[in-house]
C-alpha cells in the first residue's frame, strides 16, 4: 500500500449527492484497485494508471465547494491504496467544517490494522464498509455491494442511518460527454446503467 501523501491519483469526484450516506455528501473515488472483483461497477478505475493528480489540500477544497455538504465518502478504485493522502484530505476538510466520513474498501478491517497509512485514514473514518464485492451475494440491500461486506461503526456518528439493510439510492448524472453513476445501485438501476451502454 502506498504510504506517501504528497499527491493523490483521483478517478472522479462528485459534490452534492445524497446517494452515498446520510445528508449531503461529497465523494472522491481513487484510481487503481488490486482486487478486480467480477461485476465491478467501476472497471475504468481498476487499472493503476494516471488519472487526476491532486494534493490532499486541493482535493479537500474541491470536495467542499458546496457549502451545504455535511459529509465525505471515499470509494474507488481502492481508497486504502492511497490511505495516507486521503487521511490528510479528511483532516484538512474537517479543519474547515464538521463532517462525517464513510469509506469503502475491499480489504478487511483486521488486515488494515497496524499499517501506518490505513491506520491514519481509519482514525478519520466514522463508518467503514469492508470486503470485496461478490456479485452472486449482491442482495440489493443497503450500502453494502454484497452481503459478505461488513459495516463497521468506528465512531458513534451516523448511528441512526441504516447502512446494512436500508433501501439503496443511486444517481445517474448526465454530463456533456459521459455519465457518472453515484451510489450503490439496485438491480433496476444497474439494468438502466447497462442499457445506456455502460459496463
Amino acid at each position: 500500500m502506498d504510504e506517501t501523501h504528497e499527491m493523490l491519483n483521483i478517478a472522479e469526484t462528485c459534490t452534492g449527492t445524497r446517494a452515498l450516506g446520510p445528508g449531503l455528501r461529497a465523494v472522491a473515488w481513487t484510481q487503481g484497485c488490486p482486487f478486480r472483483c467480477r461485476g465491478c461497477l467501476a472497471p475504468d478505475w481498476i487499472e493503476q494508471r494516471p488519472a487526476r493528480a491532486m494534493t490532499p489540500a486541493g482535493l479537500a477544497a474541491e470536495l467542499l465547494t458546496d457549502p451545504d455538504v455535511t459529509g465525505l465518502t471515499f470509494s474507488g478504485g481502492e481508497p486504502m491504496e492511497q490511505a495516507a493522502g486521503l487521511a490528510e484530505t479528511a483532516r484538512l476538510a474537517r479543519a474547515d467544517r464538521d463532517l462525517t466520513l464513510v469509506c469503502f474498501t475491499g480489504y478487511r478491517l483486521e488486515d488494515l490494522r497496524g499499517r501506518p497509512g490505513p491506520e491514519a485514514l481509519l482514525a478519520q473514518v466514522d463508518v467503514l464498509i469492508d470486503g470485496r464485492y461478490v456479485d452472486v451475494l449482491d442482495d440489493d440491500r443497503g450500502m453494502r455491494g454484497s452481503s459478505n461486506q461488513r459495516v463497521h461503526r468506528l465512531t458513534g456518528r451516523m448511528a441512526g442511518f441504516d447502512f446494512a439493510t436500508g433501501a439503496r439510492r443511486a444517481e445517474i448524472r448526465l454530463r456533456t460527454a459521459d455519465a457518472l453513476l453515484v451510489g450503490v445501485p439496485s438491480e433496476t438501476v444497474r439494468g438502466a446503467w447497462r442499457r445506456i451502454g455502460r459496463p
